[in-house]
């Protein structure tokens, strides 16, 4: 993408979340999913950070930094094998999802964006920010975190019973809603 000087700062083709359909807000279907990116120390690398709105399944990937065509390729590669199950992604406004659009084209989905200042409009996807700083601390360079200790705290946050669905945890509502099961060697699979 090539910035003017009128487009420079500015998200081309942004949707924002007032055009979103009304079934993401009483998640009513598994697919309508909330993303960020948890920054490491010096602002140079990041966590994709990938959260499911019904089940509360978390998805997570590390990336050298948050160029946009970093981001948008890792969020391809997280939710790809889910792709039956995108719908809708929302984000916040940050020039790292200026992608939007070759994201939306390659799984299918449609892609919205919070208001600035809003992020209570994505809450689900900041708690689990929240919840994913316990292993991750601000600070801490994230290009020194192994694969597997991004795939730890993926676990145990799909592993976390949630008093919201019974003390079912995200990975049981996920795959009783889907019929695909987790696992951490070979991903997602038809059960």
């Amino acid at each position: 993408m090539t910035y003017t000087k009128d487009t420079r700062g500015k998200i081309v083709g942004r949707r924002d979340i007032t055009e979103r359909p009304g079934i993401v807000e009483e998640r009513g279907r598994i697919g309508d999913w909330e993303l960020d990116l948890v920054i490491g120390g010096q602002h140079k690398d990041a966590l994709i950070t990938l959260n499911e709105r019904l089940s509360g399944l978390s998805l997570q990937r590390w990336i050298p930094s948050k160029e946009a065509d970093k981001v948008a390729v890792g969020v391809i590669h997280l939710l790809s094998p889910l792709k039956a199950f995108v719908h809708m992604i929302t984000s916040d406004n940050g020039l790292e999802f200026s992608r939007h659009a070759f994201i939306a084209e390659a799984l299918q989905a449609d892609f919205f964006f919070a208001r600035p200042y809003a992020s209570w409009q994505r809450g689900s996807n900041e708690n689990t920010n929240g919840l994913i700083r316990q292993y991750f601390p601000k600070g801490v360079p994230l290009d020194r975190v192994k694969e597997f200790e991004v795939a730890y705290s993926m676990r145990q946050l799909n592993h976390r019973p949630r008093k919201r669905h019974g003390y079912k945890t995200p990975i049981e509502v996920f795959t009783e809603r889907t019929g695909m099961n987790y696992s951490l060697a070979n991903g997602f699979t038809i059960q």
